[in-house]
């Protein structure tokens, strides 16, 4: 049971969920095979787009998605700070260095074209952007730099399952629009099968390095030996052991039915939080002026200089309420900071300013309009009370 009387985010499984995965038990199948087939189609289909790879989790998926585009000791990929310590690491992981990048301000936490531009070097080789909180990135713009460039996308979309964005040329689902799109279906996501994560592309030539790479470099899966199609296989590259199995694939299929229906009622709760939190003189709303596209993952609030924020979330903790924080800038962190040396410009004034002020509230399509009640009204008697102090 949950021992908070309104979560940080909760999970929704019934008993499709539990009738899939027990499918799967008496099957006797439970590495991958029909079912991840099943789960990559129907994601694909979902999309608009031509391939999909399930994976073990998300990490797995950007590491993958940046040994196929090519990167390598030497490189530099442009990203940003505000993210999860995963973009970063995923970069690492092909010997590639991270370039990080400042936001656009507190209006819209994501990726700021302006900067990448500003960052770009005769070693750098790609974009990776992160739609912060299921709000596509400003992608007309950066699809346009990395044409100039020549430079790879690869979409970190772990926040942005089904979002979509209002291009130039019409709506574009995140994932599709950069070379690879990589997702995460993490317990806390839109879509969860607790661990796992899929790679998508339009680009056969890249599809065709995942499927080997993603299974140790073999031309022929388990399954595909198992129904006879092959009796035998060759390993024709360097590959990892990043499949996902039949259980996790089992989710997925249902989780993926449930997508749409909690997205929309995660667009609900944040208007309504939106509503109740706007009039405050001592936060800020982010991307309170984005198009419709986003999936709502998460609902930031940037908090004003003189709110403690501990003490905030001390206060909404006591009344039961668990808040977070995305995120703890990774240009900061002790790893990094030794990695890039001090030479390295870590100055991320809009980044840095965001990550000291945000908080991140309670948001899932169980939350009751009376536990957003409680969220909003714990809030506001914090802050008219005066019992805040100057950071």
């Amino acid at each position: 049971m949950n021992p908070w009387k309104v979560p940080l985010a909760d999970v929704t499984l019934g008993p499709e969920e539990i009738a899939a995965v027990t499918e799967v038990l008496q099957s006797g199948w439970l590495s991958m095979g029909p079912r991840t087939q099943e789960f990559e189609e129907r994601f694909a289909t979902f999309l608009g787009i031509k391939h999909a790879f399930a994976v073990a989790n998300c990490t797995a998926a950007l590491h993958l998605a940046g040994e196929v585009v090519g990167l390598q000791t030497g490189d530099e990929v442009l990203c940003p700070a505000l993210t999860f310590v995963a973009t970063a690491n995923a970069i690492l992981y092909t010997g590639a260095q991270p370039v990080f990048v400042d936001i656009n301000g507190p209006h819209d936490l994501n990726i700021s074209p302006g900067d990448a531009a500003a960052k770009i070097t005769p070693r750098t080789r790609a974009l990776m952007v992160v739609h912060y909180a299921g709000y596509p990135c400003d992608m007309d713009s950066l699809v346009e730099l990395a044409k100039q460039h020549n430079l790879k996308i690869i979409e970190d979309c772990a926040h942005a399952p089904g979002a979509v964005y209002q291009s130039a040329a019409g709506p574009q689902k995140a994932g599709t629009i950069g070379n690879i799109g990589c997702f995460s279906f993490f317990s806390n996501k839109n879509m969860t099968t607790g661990e796992g994560g899929m790679l998508v592309t339009n680009d056969d030539e890249l599809a065709a390095k995942i499927k080997v790479a993603r299974s140790h470099g073999m031309t022929t899966l388990t399954w595909d030996r198992h129904k006879g199609h092959s009796f035998s296989y060759d390993v024709i590259a360097r590959g990892y052991n990043f499949r996902l199995d039949e259980i996790r694939a089992a989710l997925g299929i249902v989780q993926l039915e449930r997508l749409v229906a909690g997205n929309a009622r995660r667009r609900e709760l944040t208007l309504a939080y939106q509503e109740k939190l706007r009039e405050l003189e001592q936060l800020e709303l982010p991307f309170l002026r984005a198009p419709v596209g986003s999936t709502h993952h998460i609902f930031p609030v940037l908090l004003n200089k003189e709110i403690n924020r501990f003490e905030l979330m001390t206060a909404l903790a006591q009344a039961g309420i668990q808040t977070s924080i995305h995120y703890p800038p990774v240009h900061r962190f002790t790893h990094y900071r030794h990695l890039l040396g001090e030479n390295f410009d870590h100055r991320l004034p809009l980044t840095e300013d965001a990550a000291a002020r945000e908080l991140t509230l309670p948001l899932y399509p169980a939350l009751s309009s009376t536990q957003l009640e409680i969220v909003t009204e714990t809030i506001r008697n914090f802050l008219t009370s005066g019992r805040f102090h100057r950071i």
